[in-house]
């Protein structure tokens, strides 16, 4: 197919800090061109559930216009949505089903039936199923069957990764996009959007733990002989450790996250006992100084207790000795100063940051190879495999178009650029070699979203249409 067929898709992440907007489309080779880029402050969202429709609703406004702004050529009509919060949470469970035409083989229609049976599965009053996703399979006396379709057998059973979330909290979200003029074509599980932007093929079958440190929450995926074992929300992130700051330190929420971002250190024990951070007075009190150790003392504690729940969850599983990929930090909290020796330190795993480099084209900029812009380059991610799977129109016929032909789209990502992407093709790999590569990368990777079908929407639509009666 070549590259003006394919579509435009634009990522909105609705963080607790930021709201952003990218806009890519795949090149020739796999990789994405960002073709529009916004961000926006966040407002009326705490630890990712909406507060405030009317304040949410002008932020993801914001965020649009800027990402209009960077590419006037655009017109954005639908956005893949990220979600988190608290409310979201995730169970393990069997299901088994003995099938009737035993001597036809195994088909996906059963497959369809044996996941069917586990939307029966008990959840607290309140909460929705988002999505089901099955593990390991077993046909007969057979287990670990990764796919059983074209199999013979009367029995097919799985182990199933059900994540459920709060009915109210989900239809806020989509509330505020609507309000906004857009339309939601799916909303995404925030952790295994970042999962697929920052993953490869050798972390999938060595085992790793996404952890997203963001600003209200911090999401986790846990992944294990290459299937998705576990996910959940922790409700501690960045503003939590502003918010310590400014209690422990008394200084305004303005002066505690810039201290963070510009001073802060995630171990107390690299901080310069003998620095200090002069603060205005306010209201003509004298500056007041602050101790850089004392900083780096508030915002360890907080990132230690963050990273106590990862072990906790790790050791839900029985996995927080088997992870040999270890830990993947991304978000925007993974950029704080020796952040990757606390983790290993309190973890007992290696760790990195991971970022979404290995799929943004060389005609990016530099700015957008930031693990804060994880979330919103999956989210692409996962509207191409709708797109290849069938599951997404063509541009022109209602999708996010832009007015120009692709020679001129090329001439717009190279002007995006602010710093040339050094990363070059291994020496001796020509662009069909490049090529295979992309392809089989993305059949890996299919695993990881097929289980999240785009059930969403349907399910807005059967509660509004409830409400009518």
């Amino acid at each position: 197919m070549s590259k003006k067929e394919q579509p435009i898709i634009v990522g909105l992440d609705i963080g607790t800090t930021k709201v952003v907007a990218i806009a890519g489309r795949k090149n020739e080779y796999g990789k994405l061109e960002i073709l529009g880029f916004g961000k926006s402050e966040s407002q009326g969202v705490s630890h990712g559930v909406v507060m405030n429709i009317e304040q949410c609703i002008r932020s993801i406004e914001q965020a649009i216009e800027k990402c209009l702004l960077s590419n006037p050529n655009l017109e954005i009509k639908e956005v893949y949505v990220g979600i988190a919060g608290q409310h979201i949470k995730s169970l393990q469970t069997r299901g088994d089903r003995v099938r009737t035409r035993i001597e036809e083989e195994i088909n996906k229609e059963d497959i369809d039936l044996l996941i069917r049976d586990q939307y029966k599965t008990y959840i607290p009053a309140g909460d929705q199923i988002i999505d089901i996703v099955p593990q390991e399979f077993m046909v007969d006396s057979t287990p670990n069957v990764i796919d059983p379709v074209g199999m013979s057998g009367v029995k097919i059973g799985a182990n199933f990764h059900i994540v459920t979330g709060d009915r109210n909290a989900i239809r806020n979200i989509k509330r505020c996009v609507d309000k906004a003029n857009l339309n939601t074509r799916d909303l995404v599980l925030q952790p295994l959007a970042s999962a697929a932007a920052v993953m490869n093929d050798e972390d999938l079958e060595a085992g790793v733990a996404i952890v997203d440190i963001g600003g209200g929450t911090t999401d986790m995926a846990v992944f294990y002989d290459g299937v998705l074992k576990h996910t959940a929300v922790i409700p501690y992130a960045g503003v939590n450790i502003t918010n310590d700051i400014r209690n422990g330190l008394g200084v305004l929420r303005a002066q505690a996250e810039q201290m963070k971002v510009q001073f802060g250190t995630a171990l107390a024990d690299e901080a310069n006992a003998n620095a200090y951070i002069t603060i205005p007075g306010l209201r003509g009190l004298p500056p007041k100084e602050i101790s850089v150790k004392n900083l780096a003392n508030i915002i360890q504690a907080r990132m230690q207790e963050i990273l106590d729940y990862v072990v906790y969850h790790l050791k839900q599983i029985g996995l927080d000795k088997k992870l040999y990929g270890g830990i993947i930090l991304t978000g925007g909290g993974a950029q704080l100063k020796h952040i990757i020796q606390l983790t290993e330190y309190v973890t007992g795993l290696g760790a990195r940051i991971g970022y979404p480099n290995e799929h943004l084209s060389g005609n990016d900029t530099e700015t957008m190879m930031n693990p804060m812009y994880s979330t919103c380059i999956g989210l692409i991610l996962r509207g191409y495999h709708d797109y290849e799977n069938g599951r997404l129109r063509f541009v022109g016929e209602g999708g996010n178009i832009m007015h120009i032909s692709a020679e001129e789209a090329k001439a717009i990502a190279e002007n995006l650029k602010v710093v040339e992407d050094t990363v070059e093709t291994e020496e001796g790999e020509d662009a069909e070699t490049k090529q295979r590569k992309n392809v089989k990368r993305s059949e890996n990777f299919k695993k990881l979203f097929d289980g999240f079908k785009g059930k969403f929407m349907k399910l807005f639509e059967e509660v509004d249409d409830q409400e009518m009666e």
